[in-house]
């Protein structure tokens, strides 16, 4: 029967090849998928509480995989593997280790001279690695978990609330959340941060 997915506003398709990961084959509509996938996520999640990190393990290539990995190595072969085709959003897949090494120095450099609040921070990353969109899939749950690692390790602050919703299912919450981060690609990053904090 295979896969059906239906896609959101604001989310990522996945092509045929993409689906072929799938390593459950019993998973069949969009419902099972985003249960499966939650799951796994809240193992990444008491991964990350379990765990400390320092901020050069942090802000590395290698790690950025590793969180994806551990949020989706139940669920597809290619979790923590960067994509290697086309999107609706992102820059193009052959660009992504370039717009990553980008992204972790420019992150070095304002945690270093203090150019943003640690919130600020914390977010513009999120908002930067979603729209290099690393990955064939989960590049909005990666991105915030990654936010969450870099005030909570980096900073020692409370990790964000992100409005206590995983933006999967299409309601408001969501429509608010997707409005940010549009705020945020027109250089108004404020709505982003303050979402993430309500």
């Amino acid at each position: 029967m295979g896969l059906k997915l239906e896609y959101e506003d604001g989310q990522t398709p996945i092509d045929d090849n993409e689906k072929e990961g799938l390593l459950l084959k019993s998973i069949t509509t969009q419902r099972e998928l985003d249960e499966h996938e939650q799951l796994n996520i809240e193992k990444a999640v008491e991964w990350t509480i379990h765990n400390k990190f320092n901020q050069d393990t942090i802000l590395s290539i290698e790690f950025i995989k590793k969180v994806h990995k551990k949020m989706f190595s139940d669920i597809w072969e290619w979790a923590g593997k960067f994509r290697k085709s086309e999107k609706n959003i992102g820059v193009e897949w052959i660009n992504i280790g370039i717009e990553l090494k980008c992204l972790l120095d420019d992150t070095k450099y304002w945690i270093e001279n203090k150019t943003y609040s640690p919130d600020e921070i914390s977010i513009r990353f999120k908002h930067r690695i979603v729209n290099i969109h690393c990955f064939p899939n989960g590049n909005g749950r990666h991105s915030r978990i990654m936010a969450d690692i870099i005030i909570e390790s980096i900073f020692g602050r409370d990790v964000f609330t992100w409005s206590h919703s995983n933006m999967v299912k299409p309601d408001e919450t969501r429509k608010k959340y997707i409005a940010a981060i549009k705020e945020g690609d027109k250089g108004n990053i404020e709505p982003l941060i303050n979402f993430a904090r309500s």
